[in-house]
């Protein structure tokens, strides 16, 4: 029998590897975008059924991975699933170059759950030797054609292995990411994942060393004490969390902005609530989620508009990465009746809604709204001061 992974069969995959599949994928390559059973009719002329659906797949995962990794993605393999789960390119570029800042020479790395192999593409072209491994042997075909396409394939080894056997401490960084998904979708729970949060945090207690890749949700409570928890955004969206130890941080939180690279770590600066100002700022979901609203808050000469909300309000126009800017032009406490005919007494029929701290359901609400008129604003629904309310702003010009 035939071993597959999410619809991709090992056998066929391996052949896609030869002169004859790499014709077969240039093939399909040209067709994407056609009419699936046309294009699948058509190639079926030239080879057989395994074939065509291992190129056809393999086409199409290459048009999806674009938005992830760019160019490469042209010269990449993927599985669904591997491609679903992969780090975006920059987000893994910026961690690689973080791990080989904390040595002076290369440093040897394991990458105990390699997936399809994009963080290990990362960290060989930033000058890691690493030795990666994976349990399931379609996903370690796919990380060694990755390796072998976008190199350097000679720092690079993958091998078919459960990460609980491999020996971090014969590496100086130990790098993972526990695979997320169970036989019902994606998890969220760090003890469901693959492999499971203690077999991860034994591995780790005997890293010099460790990066780990995590879900930006994870629960606080799973962060070991001695980490730094960096929250990592690119382009307004929060992509994942890394759990950084032995790197000299000893412990505390950040979060990065990506691709411009901003950091921010933690100070304990607290922000306090206070009367709303002409602005009202949005932090970055990173900065949110690295509890450093209280930093954020310091930049603008700000104060939030609710002990308990990431809202924060400050009286002069303040350009920072760290948050998004609304001028505001009115204030109400939250009603559907006061909101409407605001909105219409100002001609506005385009509006974007923002919430936090509300339980109104937004597409609902722009139903509700019966919208009508030429003009643009935000709607910012929240409570001030515990109160449920709605924040009327003008739409930022582009940035």
């Amino acid at each position: 029998m035939a071993l597959t992974s999410c619809d991709v069969d090992l056998d066929a995959f391996n052949e896609l590897l030869t002169p004859r599949g790499q014709r077969a994928l240039a093939e399909a390559g040209e067709l994407t975008g056609a009419d699936p059973v046309a294009a699948a009719t058509r190639m079926r002329r030239t080879y057989d059924a395994a074939l065509t659906s291992a190129a056809l797949t393999q086409a199409g995962l290459r048009v999806r991975a674009r938005a992830k990794f760019g160019a490469d993605a042209g010269e990449m393999y993927f599985t669904p699933h591997g491609l679903e789960q992969s780090t975006r390119a920059e987000v893994a570029g910026h961690r690689a170059r973080r791990v080989v800042a904390a040595h002076h020479l290369g440093p040897r790395v394991m990458d105990a759950c390699c997936g399809v192999g994009g963080d290990l593409i990362a960290l060989a072209r930033a000058g890691c030797a690493v030795s990666a491994v994976d349990v399931d042997p379609l996903t370690v075909a796919v990380a060694r054609a990755n390796a072998h396409a976008l190199g350097p394939a000679g720092r690079v080894t993958v091998s078919v292995a459960d990460a609980a056997t491999v020996r971090p401490e014969d590496h100086d960084v130990l790098f993972a990411d526990p695979a997320r998904r169970t036989g019902r979708g994606r998890t969220f729970d760090p003890m469901a994942y693959s492999p499971p949060w203690p077999v991860v945090l034994d591995l780790v207690s005997r890293a010099a060393k460790a990066c780990l890749k995590v879900a930006p949700g994870i629960p606080y409570e799973f962060i070991p004490g001695d980490a730094e928890a960096e929250w990592v955004s690119y382009k307004g969206e929060v992509k994942e969390a890394t759990l950084w130890t032995g790197h000299g941080d000893g412990g505390g939180r950040r979060a990065t902005l990506l691709p411009g690279g901003h950091s921010l770590a933690a100070t304990g600066v607290q922000a306090t609530a206070g009367p709303v100002g002409r602005y009202v700022y949005e932090p970055d979901g990173a900065a949110v989620r690295a509890h450093l609203v209280g930093e954020v808050a310091e930049m603008v000469n700000g104060r939030l508009l609710d002990p308990m909300i990431a809202y924060i309000t400050a009286d002069d126009p303040v350009d920072t990465p760290w948050a998004a800017r609304y001028e505001i032009a009115d204030v109400l406490p939250f009603s559907l009746k006061k909101l409407r005919a605001t909105l219409r007494e100002r001609k506005i029929g385009n509006v974007t809604i923002k919430k936090r701290g509300s339980a109104v359901d937004i597409e609902r609400l722009r139903t509700d709204l019966r919208l009508n008129g030429d003009m643009s604003a935000v709607i910012i629904l929240t409570r001030i001061m515990d109160k449920p309310s709605v924040l009327i702003c003008d739409v930022p010009p582009p940035a």
